[in-house]
């Protein structure tokens, strides 16, 4: 394991509960409800084959199986495996990293990568995660893969409050670089714009890519709203998270960024 992936490891480990990250904030409640829901409207039937890889603990994972999916987990963490297949229902699952995956090759209807590619800083590596999930996807099948918009952190500590000249300042950093410095929160981390995502995906052998928009253009208010105007401020940023999604204009207003493609005939 190098070192940037045992920084990521350490980070999950001693830093961060991933298994409570989904429930934690109105971003967060967003990023969950309208995952699950593209996830439901892009992916073959349930019995269909999946790949989730970087699955974390395994809440999506989980969600599949029991709408049906026969699913397997692969981590870079070993407690977030651990964490997988000790839920209800269990989630078949083992360590691995998305650069060098343990399964056969067109062994699956569709691959999800809905964390790795936010954590690997260099584009190589991006990459090599995007090809991997294409050569464990059957020829027709789908690669499903988010990230975090490039715009994501600083309208977050702007809707929270928390946006002062220290970070207007690395706001500045990420317009040009995308990468974040953990020293402000976090960890090692890449955030997207649409363009690299699609290009990402197209150079991995991808065809038709389409991205969305995951939380949508209101989900700062969301997370500014307080008291009884939270949850109408909650369902209208949820409708026009569905009714925005692949709007172009719009999509990187989003927190994470969703891109299909389809794996081609070899």
């Amino acid at each position: 394991m190098d070192q940037h992936s045992s920084d990521i490891v350490d980070y999950y480990t001693q830093r961060y509960r991933e298994d409570q990250r989904l429930t934690a904030r109105p971003q967060a409640r967003l990023e969950w409800i309208r995952t699950t829901q593209l996830l439901r409207d892009l992916l073959p039937g349930p019995g269909a084959r999946v790949l989730d890889i970087g699955g974390g603990t395994g809440e999506y994972a989980r969600a599949l199986v029991l709408a049906g999916y026969d699913v397997r987990l692969v981590d870079l963490v070993p407690s977030h495996v651990a964490q997988a297949r000790d839920g209800h229902p269990p989630v078949e699952a083992q360590v691995g990293d998305a650069r060098a995956l343990p399964d056969a090759d067109d062994g699956y209807d569709a691959a999800l990568l809905l964390g790795p590619l936010y954590h690997l800083v260099r584009r190589a590596d991006r990459l090599q995660a995007l090809r991997e999930a294409v050569r464990v996807t059957r020829p027709g099948g789908l690669v499903v893969a988010a990230v975090i918009s490039r715009f994501a952190g600083p309208l977050d500590f702007a809707a929270t409050g928390r946006l002062d000249e220290r970070l207007l300042d690395e706001a500045r950093a990420l317009l040009s670089d995308g990468v974040n410095d953990p020293r402000i929160g976090f960890t090692h981390a890449y955030f997207h714009r649409v363009e690299e995502i699609t290009d990402e995906c197209a150079v991995a052998g991808l065809t038709d890519v389409v991205v969305h928009g995951v939380e949508g253009p209101a989900w700062t208010a969301a997370e500014a709203a307080n008291g009884p105007a939270q949850d109408v401020v909650f369902a209208a940023a949820l409708d026009l998270a569905r009714l925005y999604s692949n709007e172009p204009a719009l999509i990187s207003s989003s927190a994470h960024l969703l891109a299909v493609g389809r794996v081609p005939s070899r």
